[in-house]
C-alpha cells in the first residue's frame, strides 16, 4: 500500500534538504509524543547507515520499527527502509529545485506486509485509505509550511 504526496516549498533546495535531515528534530518530536527512539548507529552525522529503533503505540497497540537509511544524495533526498516484525516499508524523499528559491518535496511511503497480523493492518487502511491519505498530506502540507515560515524568519 503507497501514500504519496508532493508540495512545493518557497525555499532554496539546500535550506529545504537541511530541514528534512533534522534528524535530531524529529527524535525529540518523537520522544515529546510518547515514541521511544533509540539511534543504534555509531554515525558523527545521517547518512548511508544511519539506524534508529523506535517503539510507539499506534492503534492500541505497541509497535517496533527499525528504520535505515539505504540512500543519501544531498541535497537531492534519501531513501529509508522500515521493518517491523509484521510490516516492512520503504520511505523516499525527493527534492527538485524549481527555482533558486523554489523547491519541490515528494514523498512517498510504500508499506508491505509480512506476516497475516500486518495483512490485516493493511487491509484496515484500504478501507480508510482516503482518510489517511488526507492526513498524510495535511502533516506534509503544515511541514512545508513550518519550512518556508523558518526559511523567511
Amino acid at each position: 500500500m503507497k501514500f504519496s504526496t508532493r508540495e512545493d516549498i518557497e525555499a532554496p533546495i539546500e535550506s529545504v534538504f537541511m530541514s528534512i535531515t533534522d534528524f535530531d528534530g524529529f527524535e525529540r518530536q518523537a520522544l515529546r509524543r510518547g515514541a521511544e527512539v533509540t539511534r543504534r548507529d555509531n554515525l558523527s552525522v545521517a547518512g548511508v547507515g544511519a539506524e534508529w529503533q523506535l517503539r510507539f503505540t499506534f492503534r492500541g497497540k505497541e509497535r517496533d520499527v527499525n528504520a535505515k537509511m539505504t540512500e543519501f544524495s544531498p541535497p537531492h533526498g534519501f531513501q529509508a527502509k522500515t521493518k517491523s516484525p509484521s510490516l516492512e516499508g520503504l520511505v523516499l524523499v525527493e527534492l527538485v529545485s524549481l527555482s533558486p528559491r523554489r523547491t519541490r518535496l515528494q514523498i512517498s511511503v510504500d508499506v508491505a506486509p509480512t506476516t497475516l497480523t500486518g495483512r490485516l493492518l493493511v487491509q484496515s487502511l484500504k478501507f480508510a485509505k482516503t482518510n489517511v491519505n488526507k492526513r498524510f498530506s495535511k502533516k506534509i502540507w503544515q511541514f512545508a509550511q513550518d519550512i518556508e515560515a523558518k526559511h523567511k524568519a
